[in-house]
């Protein structure tokens, strides 16, 4: 089966990651097909918004670890990267629908998105410093800005999960409802947007995104450089040796000394 299932309902475009026994964990090629999707769709002038979920009881646990320890990102056009420029490029709106897990990129991605509906199963996390790493898609600039910088700080450098209640308290969440209404919730909103009329319906959302673009794409930019240094530290070395032998990590040995100022 695809990994990743679209389906048409008039010029609506529903998009379903569909890993379910992985709670929809991303691969290096889900990142490419998602990127060539939304590409496809900016172009596509039949589609006029794109509604997004996951199959099973999750939305996504981020990045499938098996196959990103085989395929880290580097710096420049990664996977990854791809993705986001092509999220950073698209002028039509996206809804996005979460239950269970969002974790790493599960939540990151949703930044990108105009709404945000979750379900009251739905639980997020940010846990890149976790695994040695630093937060991607553009988060590290989309959550302070949002949520302020102690919020922000909270979540990052914790990485500790958080529920839907405050996803919605901190700005990453349009609305909360129960699981049962979660997807005729966004369906219903991807029908009233598709009957504006569309050339102003984008037009007001690039206004709305004009005076962030260049930031988002500086901090994307900034975020996958130090992404790809950090992936191949030490540290990270050790928190995916300590995750795939299930213990705790023990970051004493791999202590690095302070960046020059």
């Amino acid at each position: 089966m695809s990994e990743i299932v679209t389906e048409r309902s008039g010029s609506v475009l529903r998009i379903t990651l569909n890993r379910p026994a992985k709670k929809n964990a991303m691969t290096s090629s889900m990142y490419l097909s998602m990127a060539e999707i939304l590409n496809d769709a900016a172009k596509d002038d039949d589609v006029l918004v794109v509604l997004w979920d996951g199959a099973g009881d999750s939305f996504s646990a981020g990045n499938d670890i098996e196959d990103f320890l085989k395929h880290p990102p580097g710096p420049g056009e990664s996977p990854q990267a791809q993705l986001a420029n092509a999220l950073l490029n698209f002028d039509k709106p996206l809804i996005a629908a979460v239950k269970g897990v969002a974790i790493g990129g599960g939540t990151t991605l949703l930044t990108h998105c105009d709404f945000v509906f979750a379900g009251e199963s739905a639980r997020f996390q940010l846990p890149f410093v976790n695994l040695g790493l630093v937060p991607e898609f553009g988060s590290s600039w989309s959550f302070p800005s949002r949520s302020g910088y102690i919020r922000a700080a909270e979540l990052i450098l914790l990485g500790q999960p958080f529920d839907a209640k405050v996803a919605a308290e901190i700005g990453l969440v349009t609305r909360v409802v129960s699981d049962e209404k979660l997807l005729a919730t966004a369906s219903e909103t991807a029908e009233k947007l598709a009957a504006k009329p569309p050339g102003a319906l984008q037009a007001c959302k690039r206004l709305i995104k004009n005076s962030q673009r260049e930031q988002i794409a500086q901090a994307i930019k900034v975020e996958n450089e130090e992404f790809a240094s950090r992936v191949r530290s030490a540290e990270a070395k050790e928190a995916f040796t300590a995750f795939l032998e299930k213990r705790a990590p023990d970051f004493n040995r791999t202590k690095e000394p302070a960046p020059a100022r």
